[in-house]
């Protein structure tokens, strides 16, 4: 409301909105611009036109302008295709096999954190389990689906499944006893208990494993891609790895790196908006 009534002020005053937000942001926008520059000063003065080994930032824009930077939604058939197009197929990935471990992972998280005997039986399990390295499973994985794009999502989803029901078990455990004595004494029934109580005061600690468990499932993906091949950001980058084209490397890392960021502020922001005011 606040923020709204200084927005009204600054247009009847004639100011811009644009020039309003950078004066209060110049340090958030202004400090990494220099920081950027002063690193792409470095770079390129460390990897000058026409030495041997990495590319500096002004031949890396020089082989990468057509068509990766212009054009990213080039389509050439077969693997061929521009940089957003590769993202795309990698996002689709990493949307089901994270959807998939959100409900498997928050399902069996509440069970176990509201079931002593399960998670006595299962949590020295899981705490076996889940320090496999991801790539580890995507021999299981292949063998078992004798194809590549399901062994991938196979990848993410075991990737992320388990900071989802580890953060879901604790926020279940970490209910406070006030809260069960009221529902007692209200006699609430199961699913009143779950939607009124439980569920709102765990919603923070599972949004916690989800904002983990997004960034893994980035991570595995690209290191799978790598080996399974097809179209996607990470046999992107190994393809241009074995035709020596380091300068497609090293954009399409970038293009990683901000979908990375974009992924995590997207969980953040949803959890500004679901998270209980009052748990935040």
């Amino acid at each position: 409301m606040t923020a709204q009534l200084e927005r009204r002020l600054n247009i009847r005053r004639g100011r811009n909105p644009i020039n309003v937000f950078l004066q209060k942001n110049s340090a958030k926008v202004i400090r990494p611009l220099i920081a950027l520059a002063i690193f792409m000063v470095i770079w390129q003065v460390l990897c000058p036109p026409g030495s041997q080994g990495l590319p500096g930032p002004l031949q890396v824009l020089q082989d990468t302008w057509n068509p990766l930077i212009i054009n990213p939604f080039f389509d050439n058939g077969g693997t061929d295709k521009g940089l957003a197009l590769q993202i795309f197929a990698s996002l689709q990935r990493v949307a089901i096999g994270f959807s998939l471990a959100t409900v498997v992972g928050i399902s069996l998280g509440i069970a176990i954190g509201a079931n002593k005997f399960l998670y006595d039986a299962l949590d020295p399990i899981f705490q076996v389990v889940r320090t496999i390295p991801p790539l580890a499973w995507l021999p299981i994985s292949l063998a078992a689906f004798q194809q590549s794009n399901p062994s991938a999502i196979f990848v993410i989803f075991i990737t992320a499944i388990w900071p989802i029901i580890i953060n879901t078990t604790v926020g279940v455990q970490q209910l406070p006893q006030d809260y069960r004595n009221v529902a007692r004494v209200l006699q609430l029934s199961g699913p009143e208990y779950f939607f009124n109580v439980l569920f709102p005061a765990t919603v923070p600690y599972i949004f916690t494993g989800l904002r983990i468990g997004v960034g893994l499932s980035w991570l595995a993906i690209v290191a799978a891609e790598m080996l399974v091949g097809g179209v996607g950001i990470g046999f992107f980058i190994w393809d241009a790895y074995n035709n020596s084209q380091l300068s497609r490397i090293i954009i399409a890392l970038i293009y990683v790196g901000v979908v990375g960021l974009l992924l995590d502020r997207l969980v953040a922001y949803i959890a500004s908006i679901v998270v209980p005011a009052e748990h935040k």
